[in-house]
């Protein structure tokens, strides 16, 4: 079990996965600095209910697992105001959580295994043969703006579906529920019949 400060985001990260932040709120911008100083992680989480910006009016609610990130890049356009790039490790399971009097959640949370490689079937290939096309299509465009990083494992189930999951415009809570499916090679077959039904096997 470990303890860990979250962030509750209306997105869902994904295992190496890239997640885009822009942070001004005084409790994250302590929260990633203190990340930064002891190279640790903080949790992404996705949000319910409630806003990613503290209102005086409600409180957060958000789901009970997530996605561990590391901070990969930071940068600072104006004072107060800091662009992060982080990226996305393992999953974790909370079991409890409290908000602190700044305002920042922590969590006890179980940490869950990575996702075993596990080859692509045949049946399968035509996800991993477009998300290469996507690939591709990205040439040209500067290699810190892409939505995907390296190291490319297009031959594994677990990375193309979380890429799949990551690209396609599904609803949050559906790419949390794959998010946490713990068998990688079910998760590839439900986004290849997302992939199937919208015709972007073939693209």
């Amino acid at each position: 079990m470990i303890s860990l400060p979250l962030f509750p985001l209306s997105t869902v990260l994904s295992p190496d996965g890239v997640l885009p932040l822009q942070i001004f709120e005084v409790r994250y911008l302590d929260m990633i600095g203190k990340c930064i100083a002891n190279g640790s992680a903080f949790g992404v989480v996705l949000l319910t209910e409630g806003s990613e910006v503290r209102t005086p009016e409600g409180e957060e609610r958000f789901v009970s697992s997530g996605t561990l990130a590391t901070v990969q890049d930071t940068s600072a356009s104006a004072p107060g105001l800091l662009q992060v790039i982080c990226r996305g490790a393992s999953r974790f399971r909370i079991r409890t959580s409290a908000r602190r009097t700044n305002g920042l959640w922590y969590a006890e949370a179980d940490m869950l295994e990575d996702d075993h490689a596990v080859p692509i079937p045949s049946e399968l290939q035509g996800a991993s043969d477009s998300l290469e096309r996507v690939l591709e299509s990205l040439q040209g465009i500067p290699e810190q703006r892409w939505p995907i990083v390296a190291p490319f494992r297009l031959d594994d189930c677990g990375w193309v579906a979380n890429r799949w999951c990551d690209l396609l415009p599904l609803p949050n809570l559906q790419k949390h529920s794959l998010l946490m499916l713990d068998n990688p090679l079910i998760r590839l077959e439900l986004l290849h019949d997302v992939l199937d039904e919208h015709g972007l096997l073939n693209s």
